[in-house]
Parts: structure tokens; sequence; C-alpha cells
């Protein structure tokens, strides 16, 4: 692929992949039928299999990426719902040959050449499907899709100008208190406007998802959603835990730094359109136009690390990179790959903010550790970890940059500095709430929308305190999990994160005292990729498991020995 913009796969026939599939599972029957088999006659049938499982997620992945671009665009539409449509056949093909493979009495020769992840991966994937629940598959893809292209498409009326939920975002900074709440109104409101179809999407999403694990045996939806998020090392008791603690030790910290913010901005009471906003002269926003920030961006990885800056050089060469906002652009953030091309692509929504930073330098985590982890990958599962691993990638990079801030942010970079590591302490509560909050939603599957917006408030209550909502219309009701897109579209998506943070923090903890040696055991952990699951990951780059008691404690006290709270 010489440049993304030009760059176009077709869409696959069914009747022919389904042909693939069955010559494949022929030939692997073969294969796994016969004792004498040899390792590389095993790998070459396993290497077929994975080359079309390549193909096939770069098609489904650049039809996402381009519905994303333009979820207007009625070819990109038509597209998406066709990908809808035929992905649960193709899931279920594929889970035909993961089924061979697991069960076959091969399998620990498979396992010593590939790796016995790989394999407990498929064991789970394998539990989330049964062709029983095709027509729910497609239907609860539907329903995502309603949802982006709800978000995607508002338009908010602010002093004059039209913005949408990205643009907004960055009056949330503005040192005029005023803006902060009237822009916050605006969006809210926007928010409140459209409450009956977010209540029925979500409500329709609760019922399918639910109604999908009782028909695959499982009493709530939850066990199911551990499983989709393939893992295999963890479960919700250890995740309850890991809340338990979050509130112990991290929401008095939080509390603290908002007595801090408050002082420091001279309020009587800080509100929650004050949240954002951390320095009375206004947040530090990134110097100069978006493409001398890709240039400078561009010198700050060559002198991070030689591969790094390789590899920017080559996303900018290549188009891989769409970060400025547009009118119907979906809102958010994100990595994605096409696996045939062994490339990452980067989508996210500049608005101004230093943010733009945040968000950057995060999602080229997520892409450096995929190219860094296509060398070599056996099979798709060695490229991309599971979830809560990435973000770990992701999440370091963004301190592992914290010497360069001065190019972003001049004068301004140490103030840069203070407000992210004062922003990544605050996601932590926050992070927890929305997990609580998804555990306590399908454990009353049947719930009123009023009833889900109570729930959210109690979660409120436990992890979030402070915060005071005055008289914002939809969130100061309970209605603020409704922004939150990972809810809709990717269940139980959202631990992942306050998972990694403990994990990025010890990395920039160590990058204090040794930033070369700190980057190559950063570079180091990018290239095992997914070939281990996240406590075998952690562990091989030597972090305190966020699991285990006492790792968060540490965490907390070298905050406040840097923020001397």
């Amino acid at each position: 692929m010489d440049d993304f913009s030009n760059f176009c796969l077709p869409n696959p026939n069914l009747d022919e992949v389904t042909a693939e599939y069955a010559s494949l599972q022929t030939e692997l029957e073969a294969a796994l039928g016969d004792s004498k088999t040899s390792d590389d006659a095993l790998r070459a049938v396993v290497a077929k299999w994975d080359q079309l499982r390549r193909r096939l997620e770069s098609w489904s992945n650049l039809v996402e990426i381009r519905f994303n671009q333009e979820t207007n665009d009625p070819k990109y539409k038509a597209a998406q719902d066709y990908r809808d449509e035929i992905s649960p056949k193709l899931t279920e093909l594929n889970v035909n040959i993961q089924e061979m493979l697991v069960e076959t009495p091969l399998r620990p020769r498979l396992e010593a050449i590939f790796g016995e992840h790989a394999f407990k991966l498929w064991e789970v994937q394998n539990s989330t499907f049964d062709p029983c629940i095709h027509d729910d598959l497609v239907q609860e893809s539907k329903l995502v899709s309603r949802y982006n292209e709800l978000t995607a498409g508002a338009k908010i009326e602010f002093q004059g100008e039209e913005y949408n939920l990205s643009s907004i975002a960055k009056f949330e900074e503005h040192a005029d208190r005023d803006i902060r709440y009237g822009a916050a109104r605006a969006m809210w409101q926007w928010y409140a406007a459209n409450r009956a179809d977010l209540d029925q999407i979500f409500a329709e999403l609760v019922t399918i998802r639910h109604g999908i694990a009782q028909k695959l045996g499982y009493d709530s939806f939850v066990e199911l959603a551990y499983r989709r998020m393939s893992r295999t090392d963890y479960g919700a008791e250890e995740v309850a835990r890991y809340r338990d603690e979050v509130r112990e030790h991290v929401v008095p910290l939080c509390r603290e730094i908002h007595r801090t913010q408050k002082e420091t901005l001279n309020l009587e009471d800080l509100m929650f359109w004050d949240e954002g906003l951390f320095d009375s002269a206004g947040n530090p926003a990134p110097l100069g136009a978006y493409e001398e920030q890709i240039e400078l961006a561009q010198r700050m990885f060559n002198d991070m690390n030689v591969d790094l800056g390789q590899f920017f050089q080559l996303m900018c060469d290549k188009n891989l990179l769409d970060l400025k906002i547009r009118p119907w652009k979906a809102g958010g953030g994100f990595c994605s790959s096409l696996p045939s091309e062994e490339l990452p692509f980067i989508f996210a929504n500049y608005n101004g903010s230093k943010g733009d930073v945040e968000v950057f330098t995060h999602e080229m985590g997520h892409a450096f550790q995929c190219y860094s982890s296509f060398d070599g990958a056996a099979l798709l599962e060695h490229v991309w970890p599971t979830y809560e691993a990435c973000e770990i990638h992701s999440m370091s990079l963004e301190f592992l940059t914290w010497p360069h801030m001065e190019m972003f942010f001049g004068d301004a970079a140490e103030r840069f500095r203070r407000i992210h590591l004062l922003t990544s302490i605050l996601f932590l509560p926050y992070g927890v709430a929305i997990d609580h909050f998804q555990h306590a939603i399908f454990a009353e599957p049947d719930a009123t929308p009023e009833r889900r917006h109570a729930i959210w408030q109690e979660m409120e209550r436990l992890y979030l305190p402070d915060t005071n909502y005055g008289d914002l219309p939809h969130v100061s009701t309970g209605g603020r999990w409704q922004q939150k897109r990972h809810i809709y579209m990717s269940p139980f998506y959202y631990i992942d994160y306050t998972l990694a943070q403990c994990c990025a923090l010890q990395f920039w903890v160590r990058s204090e005292r040794d930033f070369a040696q700190t980057m190559q055991e950063y570079v180091d952990l990018c290239k095992r990729g997914g070939t281990l699951p996240f406590s075998g990951l952690v562990d091989s780059a030597g972090l305190k498991n966020p699991f285990k008691p006492g790792s968060l404690k540490e965490v907390v006290q070298q905050a406040r020995e840097y923020l001397k709270l």
C-alpha cells in the first residue's frame, strides 16, 4: 500500500469465502488426523488460515475506518451494513477452525509451535459464539452503528457557531468560567434532547446482549462479556477487589486534588464545568498549526528512539493518520490495523486543546506496538495483546514523551506535565465507576431508563463524590454515562484503561530515574505483542500487577510526592 487515502479492498463474496474455509478445513483435518505430520506441515496449514484471517480482518477494519471518517456517506454506510450482516457467518467459519485446533490430540505439539496463550484465547472465544445467535449479532451491530451515527451527527449551537461533540469539548478548558458553563450547558442540552433515542438504543442493546448470553448458557451478560474481552487470567472477583482498592487509595487523593483545584481557581464551589481547568490562566494549549505539530512530533520520535522515529515517518508517508475534526466524522480516537499490509491506522479529532497531544501520543503507543509485533508474528493473536495490556503501551507513551513537551507547549510544558499527571489520577475513579456501572446494569437487564440513570448516580456517590452538576441538563439527573461510547459500542472495555494506567505510572517513575533504559524496556514490551496474557506481559516488564494488594498504594504515594500533595 502506497497511500491509505487511495487504499481499497473489495467486499468478500460470502459463498467464495465459505468455500475457502471448507477447503482449508479439509486440509487441516488431514494434517491433524495423522500423528506423523511434520511440524513444518502443521505450520504451513495454520499459516494459510492466518493469511485468510488477515485478509478478512483488513477488509472489516477498513470498512469501519471509512464509516467513522464519513458517517453520512451512503456507500460507507452500505459497506458497514454489509459487514454487519456477514460478520456472524465469518465468525462461525473461524470458530470451526479454532475448535479443531483446541480439540485435536496434536494440541501439545501445536502449543509448542505457537504458544499456549493462543489456544487459551481460542477456547474463550469459541465459548462466545453459536450459530443460534447469528441474527442477534447482526442486530447488535446495527444498534451500535445507530448510536455512532446519532452522536456523530450532533449539531450544537454555541456563541453563534455550530459544533459537534468533539469540537465543543475544547471549551471544557477555557479560562472564562461563563464560557465553560455555557458550552457545557449547550452540549448536555443536546443529550437531553436526544435522551429518548439514547435510552431506547441502550435498552435494546441490553435486551439483545442479555438474550445472547442466555442462549449461550450464561446467567447474565457479565460472564459472556469477560469472555468476549478474552480475559483468560482474571475475572469479575479480581476486578471488584481492584475497584475497592481504587476507592480506598485513590478517591481520597482525588478529593485533595479537587480541594486544591478549587483554591487555585479561587472558587467558592468547584462545579462540574470547572473540573477540566487546573490553572486560572487556562490550561496550556499546543503551539503552532497542525502541520507544525506533525513536524515537531517527527523530531520528538526521532530523538526518543530510532525505531519509533522511522515508524512515524512511515505513518506520515502512507497517510495513516486522520487527526482533524470534520462534520459527520465520528467522535473519539482509536487505533486500528490492516493485517494484510502489516500496518496500523490512527483516528482522532484534534480540537486545539492539550488533549490533542495526549490523544495523539496515546494512539501512537498503540500503533507502534502493533507495528512492532507484526514482525515475525506467526498468528494474528501474536500482534495485538488483550485490551488492558494494549492500553499499557498507549498510556505509557503519553508519559515517556514528557521530556519533549517543551516542543509543543513552550514555557507551559511543566504545567502540562503536572496537569497530565493530575488528570491521570483523577481518571482512575471515573474509569472504575464506568466498569461498576456496567456490572450493575447487566445484573438488572429489565431496569427502566430511570433506574439506569439512578444506578449511575449511585456510582458517582461511590467514586466521584465531589462532582456537582448544578443545573446542567441531563447530566444532573444521571445521564453522564451516555457520553461514554464504550458502554454502547464496546461493553466492559473500560476497566482496561485504569489497569493500564497503574502500569504506565510505573513506567513514568522508572523514566525519571533512567530514561534510556526505560525506553528500551518499553520497546521490548511492545515487541512481545500478544504472546502472553495481561499478567504475563506485566511480569515480563518487571511491573507490579494492579490486582495485587499494595500496587495502587505505591502509585498514589509516588504521585503525591511529585504533586506535593
